[in-house]
């Protein structure tokens, strides 16, 4: 994938906070994003 320059922020949605009983799935997709965008 390119990178931008001129894009100087990015807003990323989550699901909020996790509880227990509850599946992480989506936590882990955006942390995973997360970690792609810093690279």
């Amino acid at each position: 994938m390119p990178k931008f320059e001129f894009v100087r922020k990015v807003l990323i949605l989550g699901s909020g906070a996790i509880k227990i009983g509850e599946a992480a799935e989506f936590d882990y997709s955006g942390s995973q994003c997360l970690k792609a965008l810093s690279e």
